[in-house]
């Protein structure tokens, strides 16, 4: 009898367990779906346009990509011989156009910039973006295709990537160890990573539970790529890279990238470190002066609205009221001239592997260096 009993009870105790499993699984599935399973497109009242940049040139590619889904992308130029081409992989949330600036940056200061919208935004197919290994994947392809569609001069190929963007960047190197240099910023190592960091926020310790869970429906969608990672980029290749970072950042971070790089490459001579203060997430390489003049202004007129604007009625009209603000209020100059010129005078100089840099805050090897402090702030979206 006793035997039958615990025999039952271990019955009883297996299909508990395998039922928490799957429950654990289909619930870490549905949050990672509904956080990826989108398409993401520019806030178009604070978009940039080519029109912003004098004297820049645009031209209009596509190219494949995994399933056959074609992704948009634009070389900018101003005509000068380059001495090397830079891709931009964007951040999430935005399509490459929130980086006409950098692109903007690098064009005239003699390079070719090529920046694309990853699957499932702005202008590249795809009904979603499906998870942070496609930033990988399609950063692959648009390699690829610099290099073999005899659409680009030969000569070396950058990378510059922010925050997803970043860690695209890091890990593509897996597939491209011949990438002459990468910058970087704000990005982390591993592609769950992104996914822990929010699930953080609201879930606390149970996010250990999750990531298991993820890091398997990763392997089932994305194959290879989700094993991707930036160590593993690293170790595979001999780029230079510069690893940009803020201690602030609240969005990724930094001990999901930064420090462990450091802590494993401070003493490597190919590698540089930029330890940034204040400077936050999604503006970390902006000079916030206009933007903060600009929200500033933004928050007097949310105060003269005669209606409750976060009230779920008004939500239509808000969002038109606000569109009609930006675009009648927005400095198109200023917003398309805030990028941090010091420090992009830095980037600069490491694509151009300069021994001095130009504001001498960035150091290879053993140091690392603070840059400046900035108050954070971002246009209401």
């Amino acid at each position: 009898m006793n035997r039958i009993n615990v025999k039952k009870t271990i019955s009883i105790v297996a299909v508990a367990l395998v039922l928490l499993i799957f429950l654990d699984y289909g619930f870490s599935v549905y949050c990672y779906n509904n956080i990826f399973g989108k398409r993401l497109e520019t806030y178009e009242p604070t978009s940039l346009k080519l029109s912003d940049f004098e004297g820049l040139n645009a031209t209009h590619y596509e190219f494949p990509s995994d399933k056959g889904q074609m992704l948009s992308g634009y070389l900018y130029s101003t005509g000068s011989e380059p001495k090397g081409i830079v891709v931009i992989a964007h951040g999430f949330g935005s399509g490459h156009n929130f980086y006409m600036e950098a692109a903007n940056f690098f064009a005239q200061n003699g390079y070719y910039t090529f920046a694309y919208d990853v699957t499932g935004n702005d202008e590249s197919e795809g009904e979603a973006i499906g998870g942070i290994p496609q930033g990988v994947i399609d950063l692959d392809n648009a390699i690829s295709f610099v290099e073999d569609s005899g659409n680009f001069p030969d000569v070396p190929i950058m990378l510059f990537g922010h925050s997803w963007g970043a860690y695209s960047a890091c890990s593509v190197l897996e597939y491209h160890p011949e990438v002459a240099a990468v910058i970087a910023i704000s990005g982390c190592n591993k592609s769950s990573d992104v996914f822990e960091v929010g699930a953080k926020e609201q879930l606390g310790p149970f996010t250990a539970l999750m990531m298991p869970c993820i890091r398997l429906y990763e392997r089932i969608k994305f194959g290879k790529y989700a094993k991707s990672t930036a160590m593993k980029g690293f170790k595979s290749s001999d780029t230079r890279v510069m690893v940009v970072h803020s201690e602030d950042d609240n969005v990724v971070g930094i001990s999901y990238g930064y420090d462990i790089y450091y802590d494993k490459y401070k003493d490597d001579a190919r590698f540089s470190f930029m330890k940034l203060k204040d400077k936050g997430h999604s503006y970390v390489f902006n000079d916030m002066t206009y933007i903060d003049e600009f929200n500033a202004g933004f928050d007097k007129w949310l105060e003269t609205l005669d209606y409750d604007y976060s009230a779920s009625e008004n939500q239509d009209r808000f969002i038109a009221d606000k569109a009609d603000y930006i675009h009648k209020n927005l400095d198109r100059n200023r917003w398309s001239n805030k990028l941090d010129t010091g420090m992009f005078q830095d980037f600069l100089a490491f694509y151009n592997d300069e021994d001095d840099m130009k504001s001498a805050s960035i150091t290879a090897g053993w140091m690392q260096v603070v840059f400046g402090p900035c108050v954070g702030g971002i246009v209401a979206e």
